[in-house]
């Protein structure tokens, strides 16, 4: 996965109102219940049938590194949907979406202006609109370079720009060697 699409599932389940199962079985029964059946959990984490079915009467506690994380991951990509949509809705309408970050940042101007990139450490509220083109690129797919790309325009709009009152000749924001990235609802 990316470091910004990371970025955004955290924050976002940040508004779980409820804990996500801690141990393999329950993670199991949990996935059991979501998908009808035993035979299409054992697809999708790629074991038997069997295995899965003893997950689910605690016969097996324990599972291998590589199966827990997978079995983690597919776990809190499902729970609670209703929450995640309604933490996404508010974020897109009225909310907005902070981004905490430290990385390199650098721009393109015109001549005479110092334009290095240079590590900054940035707290900046995004107003609804970017957090909307965040979570739609995510929701499509898109891949890291894209969500950088996107949240660089964000930054250039909202912090270097200031909504159009400032540096109105700025062309391109640059952001790249990402230390820390943090989004909050």
């Amino acid at each position: 996965m990316s470091t910004i699409g990371d970025g955004l599932d955290q924050a976002v389940q940040k508004a779980f109102t409820r804990p996500v199962p801690k141990s393999a079985g329950a993670q199991m029964r949990y996935l059991v219940k979501q998908y009808k059946g035993t035979r299409a959990v054992a697809q999708m984490l790629r074991v038997s049938r069997r295995t899965v079915e003893r997950y689910v009467k605690d016969q097996i506690r324990t599972p291998r590194p590589d199966l827990a994380a997978r079995l983690e991951r597919e776990v809190k990509a499902r729970w609670q949907p209703q929450i995640r949509a309604r933490a996404k809705e508010k974020a897109v309408t009225t909310g907005g979406i902070v981004i905490d970050t430290r990385a390199r940042l650098g721009y393109v101007a015109p001549i005479g202006s110092t334009d290095e990139d240079r590590i900054r450490h940035l707290t900046v509220a995004l107003p609804p609109q970017h957090a909307a083109r965040l979570f739609e690129a995510q929701a499509q797919g898109a891949g890291d370079d894209r969500l950088r790309e996107i949240t660089a325009e964000a930054l250039r709009e909202t912090y270097f720009q200031d909504g159009g009152r400032r540096a109105g000749s700025l062309e391109e924001v640059r952001f790249t060697n990402i230390e820390h990235l943090e989004f909050d609802l």
